[in-house]
């Protein structure tokens, strides 16, 4: 590639905004080259597939329609999906534990909830951003011993 043309493509990576196709395709670009452009917008090697972009490990993170509606996402290394965002302003994000497991989620409404987990994958405490919350405990077994909650009060303790 010529100088000429790496420092057009480093101008576009620059200056890109969403939606992605739409805005490559006002550049004059041509389909065979969005990957190059992209990639260098994703830090990765990507993959173009009609209207969706694909990272290194198959996962798609965007999308766009023609009528200009697009998503994008991001995931951690384990493939999980820690947050998306759409066109219409919807959004959300996520934590993960270890053991994939969601931690926490929050969306664009402002809700949110959080959760922790035993050693045996069992949730153990829920709460969320309407006070709602839950504790509970499991014997050897996997067996729920104990549960209390915000809402109705109720204690069972086999404990």
């Amino acid at each position: 590639m010529n100088k000429k043309y790496i420092k057009y493509i480093e101008y576009i990576v620059n200056d890109i905004e969403l939606p992605y196709l739409e805005y490559l395709n006002m550049y004059g670009l041509k389909q065979e080259e969005y990957g190059l452009v992209l990639s260098k917008v994703y830090n990765e090697s990507v993959t173009i597939k009609g209207r969706s972009v694909y990272d290194s490990n198959g996962n798609n993170i965007y999308y766009e329609d023609s009528d200009g509606s697009w998503y994008k996402k991001e995931y951690d290394d384990n493939g999980n999906n820690i947050y998306y965002e759409d066109s219409d302003g919807s959004w959300h994000k996520k934590e993960y534990d270890d053991n994939d497991h969601i931690i926490y989620r929050e969306n664009s409404d402002g809700s949110w909830y959080k959760k922790e987990y035993d050693d045996n994958g069992n949730n153990i405490y829920y709460e969320d951003s309407d006070g709602s919350w839950h504790k509970k405990e499991y014997d050897d077994n996997g067996n729920n011993i104990y549960y209390e909650d915000s809402s109705s009060g109720v204690i069972i303790d086999n404990r």
